[in-house]
């Protein structure tokens, strides 16, 4: 039936998600999240608990968002009915996680600010620190914008 909700493709509109032809999800938070790890990963790390929850973080949500993707690509989403609720649990969630790692990447950004090794690493560190942040208010956005489906 055209009307009923089992039929209907549970995603967003807008830039939150946007469907392909295929209905699989582009997902703008995993491309940002991914950034944040690797301009982490390509500073000389001089934090290493502060930077390291950050890395964690952004691998762990990476992951587990590449999961969800691929149990939606499979189909898995039309087998429960609990899958908006677990989708913006999951991403509210996240973006708790996000923003303290945004923090403590800026924090990061600051004490590498006058560092002995150069411009570069707080250049690493800043746009390292506006992902986390852009990352934290996708995921935000995701989680109202499921929400309020």
């Amino acid at each position: 039936m055209p009307g009923s909700a089992a039929s209907q493709h549970p995603g967003g509109k807008g830039p939150f998600l946007i469907p392909h032809s295929s209905k699989a999800p582009v997902c703008p938070w995993q491309l940002c999240g991914t950034w944040v790890w690797i301009l982490v990963a390509a500073t000389s790390v001089s934090l290493p608990l502060l930077q390291g929850w950050v890395m964690y973080v952004s691998l762990t949500s990476c992951l587990i968002s590449l999961l969800l993707l691929l149990s939606y690509i499979l189909g898995f989403h039309r087998n429960s009915e609990n899958w908006k609720v677990l989708d913006s649990l999951y991403h509210g969630a996240t973006a708790i996680l996000y923003m303290s790692a945004a923090v403590l990447q800026a924090n990061a950004t600051i004490n590498s600010e006058h560092n002995p090794n150069g411009p570069l690493n707080y250049q690493l560190n800043s746009a390292a620190s506006f992902f986390a942040f852009l990352t934290t208010f996708l995921y935000i956005l995701h989680a109202f914008s499921i929400y309020y489906q």
